[in-house]
């Protein structure tokens, strides 16, 4: 295809290394994607749609417009950051080309993006700075959304649905490119958005498919390939199998346990085939986990494995962990990784043969194991094939004994995904997204509110008379908990309505917030901490909610049913997790260690029980503090403070040092250094003397409190 390219995206082509373009770019080239066409692009794995993002991109900020790629994860958020900064380094334009990652704090505007050429963030991130009704948006002439086909999923699903639908109705005159793997309906996808399609099964690596069963695999490709059998596992005769031929190799397992399980067990296999240069790198990055990782069982575990070319990878790893075991895969010193099946939608780290060890996964809602989607399968098996380094990948599925080989091949090998489906029905949702609306939208009518979830992909099925009931019943709820109003047939939202879809929670949350700070009696001394912990940890939006294990239970009833003083709401024994104790153990400083062997809690799992804790104690401070609950102001912010460094009270003097974290702020106050005042009159000699602390830090930390002793 002969393409006369404007200079810059040609020096874009020749930075990147390509000579011709993939099918797909040209498909999409064609179709006017370089002219401001907006497109669906439904393509296999590592087939080349960031490219055509980067050329559209180029375009648009040509003709003086902005860039914002939405990704549904701030893993990709990050990957797409890097992606962008060829723009940079490559001095592919004239002027400098500002590259921005909008952070994740969801009711700042961040006002920085205002001045950015290109806006990578995640889908709420979006969804949140249009509630902000910020005026750079309108700017914005590209909007690149990627993974589109996570509109399935029960939660991210309707934000990035009600996202799209508000762009193509507020933002009509931008160009929309929405990537994604390959979808079944993808006529009825781009129809609704309004957009061109570009399908293609097309990759540059030729990915072979199969299932494995007693020996051999049946592959998609006609052949059915022995297995030399020498163990009694099926796994790991397939590792021996991939080491032997030198695939790297990425195992997809069922549960966290599994995948350091199975680690454990091929480790020697792997250990035996690595040449004397590949052991040698694999030490080091071991020696990287265990200087830099969390001090936990698991992380010495973790160590071990990689040390043998071997790795598991999973949520409850801690994120210095986790960042070296993919880092290591990349280069390709971790041969076999084990993980869980949420890596399919996360990083991007391909490998030339995937595995599947089973096709079923545990299901809480009904308590037993179901079959996996096609979709989801297509998504683990789009991973086999390094395009930089194989010329075919290779996708395989382990079937046990008790299901035909043939059954499973016809469903998953030869079946197409199921069709992409609107996960915005539930009233929840309705909730949020009517609420939204109403704050982007000030004096909107009841037609125009639904008409505007008429244009959702669920309104495109949807009947219409269900559609209206939903979205009346929203309202009613809104309006009767005093989150809008109605002013002559139009709505607007109250202060408390706005903070709460700024805030991005659940209007029930905040409603659950604001009954619970009513029943506080004002003024209030009284200490609430238990009280707040199970408040935050038990509402909807808190993620993860861990479950009390039956050795729990005494404690807890030790620790919290003990402690009714602080509780000045109803509350329920079932509402206790053991989230809610692992937060306790976390702010009066209990180590990894404890947190993991006695909670049997991760570091991973501890990090995002922190993060969603300090952001829910951070809008239980703003709703107080629209109740003009004043006394109360105080001890939330106190709370957040020990929340984000998991310390006790006489440590928040300690943690406003840059650089001072839990660790050096207790180091600190161990050797007598309890406040700023006495921070400020000591030696640089003697901080500099205290564990943890140093010479380098000492001087800043003594520099730091003499400024605030002068401006105080």
């Amino acid at each position: 295809m002969e393409v006369n390219f404007d200079h810059k995206v040609s020096s874009l082509l020749t930075a990147l290394g390509y000579h011709t373009l993939y099918p797909p770019q040209e498909q999409a080239i064609s179709k006017g994607v370089l002219e401001g066409k907006s497109l669906l692009i439904t393509t296999p794995t590592a087939s080349g749609k960031t490219l055509i993002a980067l050329m559209a991109a180029i375009q648009a900020i040509e003709k003086g417009y902005k860039v914002a790629y939405l990704t549904p994860l701030r893993a990709l958020a990050a990957e797409k950051f890097e992606d962008f900064q060829v723009f940079k380094n490559q001095n592919i334009f004239d002027q400098k080309i500002k590259v921005d990652l909008a952070n994740s704090d969801y009711d700042s505007q961040d006002k920085g993006l205002a001045s950015a050429d290109v806006i990578i963030l995640t889908n709420e991130k979006m969804d949140s700075l249009m509630r902000h009704r910020l005026d750079w948006i309108s700017e914005v002439g590209l909007f690149v959304i990627d993974e589109v086909h996570l509109l399935v999923d029960s939660e991210r699903g309707p934000v990035l649905e009600m996202m799209l639908t508000k762009i193509r109705k507020i933002y009509s005159q931008a160009q929309i490119l929405v990537l994604s793997a390959t979808i079944s309906n993808s006529e009825d996808i781009a129809s609704w958005l309004r957009c061109d399609l570009v399908a293609s099964d097309w990759r540059p690596t030729k990915l072979v498919e199969g299932v494995y069963q007693n020996g051999t695999i049946k592959m998609s490709d006609g052949k059915n390939i022995k297995i030399k059998s020498n163990y009694s596992s099926a796994i790991v005769d397939l590792i021996q199998d991939s080491m032997v031929n030198r695939y790297q190799t990425l195992v997809f397992a069922e549960t966290r346990k599994s995948t350091s399980n199975l680690a454990k067990k091929v480790e020697r296999i792997v250990f035996k085939q690595l040449d004397e240069n590949i052991r040698k790198k694999a030490a080091e990055e071991a020696s990287k986990i265990r200087s830099h990782g969390e001090d936990t069982e698991i992380t010495s575990t973790l160590s071990h494995l990689v040390s043998n070319g071997v790795a598991f990878h999973h949520a409850g790893i801690g994120s210095s962990s986790r960042k070296i075991v993919e880092e290591s895969f990349k280069k390709g010193i971790i041969r076999i990784l084990f993980t869980t099946p949420t890596l399919a939608a996360g990083v991007n780290l391909p490998a030339r043969r995937v595995i599947l060890t089973s096709f079923l996964r545990y299901d809480s809602t009904i308590g037993n194991k179901i079959p996996i989607s096609v979709l989801e399968y297509k998504q683990i098996s789009g991973r086999g094939g390094r395009p930089k380094y194989d010329n075919k990948g290779e996708s395989i599925i382990i079937s046990g004994s008790n299901f035909n080989r043939d059954d499973i091949y016809d469903h998953y090998i030869l079946g197409s995904p199921e069709p992409i489906r609107s996960q915005l029905a539930n009233n929840r949702m309705f909730r949020i997204h009517v609420l939204s609306t109403i704050v982007m939208f000030p004096g909107i009518k009841k037609d125009e509110i639904l008409d505007m979830f008429q244009n959702t992909l669920l309104g495109q099925y949807c009947k219409e008379s269900i559609l209206s009931s939903k979205v009346f019943n929203a309202l009613d709820y809104l309006e009767s908990e005093q989150l809008i109003k109605t002013r002559k047939n139009r709505y607007i939202v109250s202060e408390f309505g706005k903070n709460i879809s700024l805030l991005y929670i659940d209007p029930t949350t905040g409603i659950d917030f604001r009954k619970a700070l009513e029943s506080i009696k004002s003024p209030s001394s009284d200490d609430h901490t238990l009280g707040f912990l199970y408040l935050i940890t038990n509402c909807v939006d808190f993620f993860p909610r861990l479950p009390l294990r039956n050795s729990d239970y005494d404690t807890i009833s030790e620790i919290f049913l003990n402690s009714a003083d602080q509780f000045t709401f109803k509350y329920s024994d079932n509402g206790f997790s053991r989230s809610t104790w692992a937060l306790f153990e976390w702010i009066n400083e209990s180590s990894d260690r404890k947190l993991s062997e006695r909670l049997g809690v991760e570091p991973g799992d501890m990090y995002r029980i922190v993060e969603s804790s300090d952001w829910l104690a951070h809008s239980l401070y703003k709703v107080a503090k629209t109740m003009g609950r004043n006394d109360l102001l105080n001890e939330i912010y106190n709370l957040r403070i020990r929340i984000r460094y998991g310390i006790n009270e006489e440590l928040l003097s300690l943690v406003k040092f840059k650089g001072i974290g839990r660790i050096k702020a207790r180091s600190l106050y161990n050797a007598g250094i309890t406040d700023t005042f006495i921070l400020a009159n000591t030696s640089e000699a003697r901080l500099s003397a205290i564990p943890k602390i140093g010479m380098a830090l000492a001087k800043i930390l003594k520099n730091d409190s003499k400024n605030i002793m002068h401006n105080t």
